[in-house]
């Protein structure tokens, strides 16, 4: 069975709020290459008026030079031009159809010039535009959304597009020149037999509007199984490791199987639509050429016996008209045939082009003030002044949190899972706005600024350390891209990296590998940190930076971050309460209200929150109250580590 793009395409809301997309394709990415396209659009019509010609030249040799029925003349030029003899009338039909085939394809070769720098420099476009609009989104998006799907608009979506703006624009206009240009012909030589020949046109166009309805939801299917199977792939390749340590080969074999499952019964449905519309296209223009061939020969027969039309028509049909009429007809079959191609692919660059604009237009939360001031930071005091926010409208995540921080101090969060810490620090960053309530730094409200600005003088080191695929150097100065080779090197031995990268094999010129495979925990970790002390912020954001790695592994950071942290406001989650108990002020939070804060002395007094904490990670367990395992219970029960 299909997947229903109603319920399963993730950006089936952004598909339908997409308003003319194929309309806002051409006006705001066909202006920027109209000289492209009008290159393409006039070579098109003028090569195909070129490939006619040597049959309408056909046409007046057979009757006027091998036939003798009518003058040689040629249509717009006068006969006082051409020649009497009929040896030359053959040399000048001879030349001029050897020029229609040099000339068109010559015209062949700009045609393709054009639609093809067309659609390729649309593509370009249209994927860096997305792409750019993609990565500003607010954090909530990709948390609803699988990278496969986002990569699939990406890659197939922008590629169907590519295909239509050449391949389909390409034929659409060579279909409307041959069926134009081959009508007109056609009614001029003798427009009672033209009627019969183009008299299927109609019952085409009826069975292409019956098709256009039938396959534009079975191709939305297409694109929502694609999506699902990518996504699935992309998971299982990124988490290899687990599959293998966990002997579930089998288990995921039989998982990409359902997905590539769905994928063919979705595709081979709208294959099925598609097959059976074709040929049904070739056996009507046939039905039009077998009439046309049959009341076309009949007529000449008659007329050359008794010199006058049969049945009801009227006129005469000469034998080089019947040859062009034929000739004509098989020429008008093809065309006709590929008119539901064409459309095939205008409805995929339709599915396509309403997810790709849909993206566009998707609204953020965090609308940056167009007069907004550069964050200047002095003294780095931070303030939360009963801030709240929830990622939606039916929960709270944060609520009511005040602190204030001076300048150069170190104020760490700590609490239970799901508490809200990342929340409160995410907020710091602007990933999002906070609901009610202000944030400050130095006493200018993060929304007054602009989000570059703040985000340049802020340094974030979480524990789930990206490395890109590069070099060692390469990922360190990532974001500080104009430092020197030099101030790499003191900013990683400032993070106690130096002797590690030396002893790699071609040292800050490694090669990482993807996703930093090739390094260790630990030396992502402090890779990381250099990348922050290059940076020098004025603030500093520690996310569990030291959660993931050994004991020895965790003194070398923290000898890292001790440095990375002196004389800077400092802001500092961790599970492991022993690295921040030296912190200037511990801000304790549970269910994302501040539950309690003090120095580590004072709210080991408490004998509190903070203290039964302590007391876990002292493996006092024993010792624990009642109440405080309940309550971690509950915790669990309804928290999840996004809301950490």
């Amino acid at each position: 069975m299909g997947i229903t793009a109603d319920d399963d395409d993730p950006f089936e809301e952004q598909r339908e709020n997409a308003e003319n997309p194929m309309r806002r394709l051409f006006a705001e990415y066909g202006a920027e290459n109209r000289f492209a396209f009008l290159v393409g659009l006039l070579s098109s019509i003028t090569a195909r008026v070129l490939d006619l010609l040597p049959i309408v030249l056909l046409t007046v040799a057979i009757d006027a030079i091998f036939r003798n029925e009518r003058p040689f003349s040629l249509l717009f030029v006068p006969d006082s031009w051409l020649p009497t003899e009929p040896v030359n009338q053959l040399i000048l039909s001879v030349g001029l159809i050897a020029l229609a085939f040099f000339g068109g394809a010559a015209f062949h070769w700009t045609r393709n010039w054009g639609w093809n720098s067309f659609a390729q420099n649309i593509q370009h476009d249209i994927r860096t535009d997305t792409y750019d609009k993609m990565q500003r989104l607010n954090m909530d998006f990709f948390a609803e959304k699988q990278t496969g799907e986002m990569m699939s608009i990406l890659s197939n979506d922008v590629n169907r597009l590519e295909r239509f703006l050449n391949d389909g624009m390409n034929s659409a206009f060579r279909l409307g020149v041959m069926v134009v240009g081959i009508a007109g012909i056609l009614l001029y030589w003798n427009w009672q037999l033209a009627v019969i020949t183009l008299s299927v046109v109609p019952l085409i166009g009826f069975f292409t509007y019956k098709f256009i309805q039938a396959i534009q939801p079975k191709y939305a299917d297409v694109r929502s199984s694609v999506g699902n199977m990518n996504s699935r792939l992309e998971n299982n390749l990124g988490g290899v490791q687990v599959i293998k340590t966990s002997n579930t080969e089998n288990f995921e074999s039989d998982r990409v199987d359902d997905v590539s499952q769905d994928y063919f019964d979705a595709n081979w449905d709208a294959i099925g639509t598609r097959i059976k519309f074709f040929p049904s296209l070739r056996v009507m223009a046939g039905v039009g050429f077998v009439s046309t061939f049959l009341v076309g020969g009949w007529w000449v027969l008659v007329y050359a016996e008794t010199g006058a039309a049969p049945w009801i028509f009227t006129g005469s049909l000469s034998s080089g008209e019947f040859v062009g009429f034929v000739l004509f007809t098989q020429r008008f079959i093809w065309p006709m045939a590929q008119f539901g191609q064409i459309i095939n692919m205008y409805q995929r660059a339709y599915a396509s082009s309403s997810r790709i604009f849909g993206l566009m237009d998707e609204p953020s939360r965090i609308v940056e003030d167009p007069d907004a001031d550069g964050l200047v930071v002095g003294d780095g005091e931070v303030v939360y002044d009963d801030v709240t926010f929830g990622y939606d409208e039916e929960e709270t995540i944060v609520e009511d949190v005040s602190f204030h921080v001076d300048g150069g101090e170190t104020l760490a969060l700590v609490g239970p899972t799901g508490a809200g810490k990342s929340t409160v620090l995410k907020l710091l960053l602007r990933m999002y706005d906070v609901d009610e309530g202000a944030i400050t730094i130095d006493g200018q409200d993060l929304r007054d600024v602009t989000i570059p600005s703040l985000r340049q003088n802020i340094g974030y080191v979480s524990q789930d350390t990206f490395l890109f695929y590069g070099t060692v150097e390469e990922n360190v100065s990532y974001g500080t891209f104009d430092a020197s080779r030099e101030e790499v090197v003191e900013a990683a031995k400032a993070a106690e990296a130096h002797d590690f990268i030396e002893n790699l094999p071609e040292g800050y010129d490694t090669e990482v590998g993807e996703r930093g495979v090739k390094l260790s925990g630990g030396q992502r970790q402090r890779l990381s940190i250099a990348r922050a002390i290059l940076k020098d912020p004025e603030i500093l954001v520690l996310d569990e930076a030291t959660s993931d790695v050994d004991t020895e592994t965790e003194m070398l950071i923290q000898r890292s971050l001790d440095q990375l942290t002196e004389e800077r406001t400092t802001f500092s989650i961790a599970h492991r309460l022993s690295t921040i108990k030296d912190a200037d002020q511990i801000v304790v939070l549970e269910d994302g209200k501040i539950a309690e804060r003090g120095s580590h002395e004072e709210l080991l007094g408490n004998d509190d929150l903070y203290a039964h904490l302590w007391g876990v990670q002292a493996g006092e367990i024993d010792e624990l109250p009642e109440e405080f395992i309940e309550r971690a219970q509950q915790r669990q029960a309804r928290t999840s580590s996004d809301d950490d």
